[in-house]
């Protein structure tokens, strides 16, 4: 077998390999570059789960990055168990027939109580007091301080949020290097989001691009660098392309005009109700699941929705997802300009207050604006630290400083009918290699690993 690095830079497409990317375009000159039709959703959970498994979405269950679990009448995003994800895995096909064979998953999604041999990702602590601590999640555990001693802290605060940037990335292609020289894994599946952050924020073509480009070019430049010396082969990967967007889309408020959302007052502030709600829908990026409490009302919610500006198509769960009730009844698909936001209330005062925080799991629904902070805020970075001195000092706090504007995005993804120059690219060093969907990049990997 040939030992392989799969770097998974979140957002490269063909469009993005140039003169601001050299150490990918001469990887991808090198070698061979293959764009193709994404998986559907085109959002992460969903294709890396299509990768590890070369299953479809209806065959592995991963609907989107989160769905209303119909039983708990909860909605369910970011979630970190491997046993959400049917299926036999990569790894687990290959050490079927080599037992010898290691696997070590760097910030992959459903990332923990998987059948890997080595895990990191992201995993905050929250003591009952109400606090937040930034930290990781290992497998084995012990890794997690062993990691931490001679790289330093997670910088979690560049992984998500207005602060996000190279730092995370960069500390990722570093602990993968650092589990390569102490444990030598067969497979090492690292994960780069550098550029999904600021293709999202700014939108593709925007001028702060290139300089973005740049970064992490130089990351994935000394990854290949690193696992070439070793003799280790290296393959370039992607998940999806980035759509500039303009128009962002509520569907819970066209619900809630109809009648359809209940609302429950919490304290002054509006909550969605969903298992009291005849319609919602959950939202994620260019894609929502409509989930219809009241079946009654599927016709004219389908009419609705084949009538609102910015929604392209709707597909029923049993086309989309073979009728796997993780997902919704109905499927909105954005146009390529328009995305999804989660609002459904229809005055900011009443907002929830999770809705202005960096919040990802109480939000019925992705949000991008989170990678903001609020242009209204007089003086951000004094509230900033003064509930870092309340934090500090022991004290809860509300990190309000996110804004309510969706219209500040500029960038998404989740389409599957996209342009080639906005698909997911595989580049390898293996002639002959010639990608057509998310479900056969399964198959390429593991052959990459076969060859002699």
């Amino acid at each position: 077998m040939q030992r392989l690095a799969v770097l998974n830079v979140v957002g490269l497409t063909r469009s993005l390999i140039g003169n601001h990317t050299p150490n990918i375009q001469a990887f991808a000159d090198a070698g061979q570059l293959s764009s193709f039709k994404p998986a559907f959703p085109a959002v992460t959970c969903t294709a890396q789960s299509t990768y590890l498994t070369g299953l479809s979405p209806a065959e592995h269950g991963i609907v989107a990055n989160g769905w209303y679990d119909r039983v708990d009448a909860e909605h369910k995003f970011w979630k970190q168990s491997n046993h959400l994800v049917r299926g036999e895995k990569l790894w687990e096909s290959l050490r079927a027939d080599h037992p010898d064979f290691t696997c070590a998953k760097m910030f992959w999604w459903y990332n923990m109580y998987s059948s890997a041999d080595w895990s990191v990702t992201p995993r905050p602590m929250y003591p009952a007091d109400g606090r937040k601590f930034f930290d990781v999640y290992t497998q084995p555990m012990d890794m997690r301080e062993q990691v931490k001693a001679d790289l330093g802290e997670f910088p979690f605060p560049t992984f998500w949020g207005p602060k996000a940037d190279i730092p995370s990335s960069q500390w990722i292609a570093k602990s993968a290097m650092w589990v390569e020289e102490k444990h030598q894994p067969s497979l090492n599946l690292v994960y780069l989001p550098h550029l999904d952050y600021c293709l999202q924020k700014f939108g593709p073509g925007a001028a702060e691009i290139p300089a973005e480009l740049e970064q992490i070019d130089h990351v994935v430049g000394e990854l290949i660098d690193f696992y070439q010396a070793r003799d280790i082969k290296v393959v370039i990967l992607s998940e999806y392309g980035i759509s500039k967007v303009d128009q962002p889309v509520y569907l819970n408020r066209l619900f809630r005009e109809k009648g359809w959302i209940t609302i429950k007052n919490e304290l002054g502030r509006e909550l969605m109700d969903c298992g009291a709600s005849k319609v919602f829908a959950i939202a994620d990026h260019q894609v929502a699941h409509i989930y219809l409490n009241d079946e009654s009302l599927r016709d004219e919610v389908i009419q609705l929705l084949e009538s609102t500006a910015g929604v392209e198509e709707v597909r029923s769960q049993q086309d989309a997802f073979g009728g796997d009730s993780r997902a919704g009844d109905l499927i909105a698909v954005a146009e390529g300009n328009a995305w999804f936001a989660y609002y459904y209330w229809l005055d900011d005062a009443v907002a929830p207050d999770f809705a202005r925080c960096i919040d990802i799991h109480r939000k019925p629904g992705y949000d991008p604006v989170e990678l903001f902070i609020d242009p209204e805020l007089k003086f951000p970075l004094g509230k900033i630290a003064k509930f870092l001195i309340k934090k500090k000092l022991g004290f809860r706090g509300l990190l309000d400083v996110i804004p309510l504007d969706a219209t500040l995005v500029k960038g998404s993804h989740g389409r599957d009918n996209v342009d080639a120059d906005e698909q997911p690219v595989y580049i390898s060093q293996s002639a002959g290699v010639n990608v057509q969907s998310a479900e056969q990049v399964f198959e390429c990997l593991k052959a990459e690993i076969l060859a002699s």
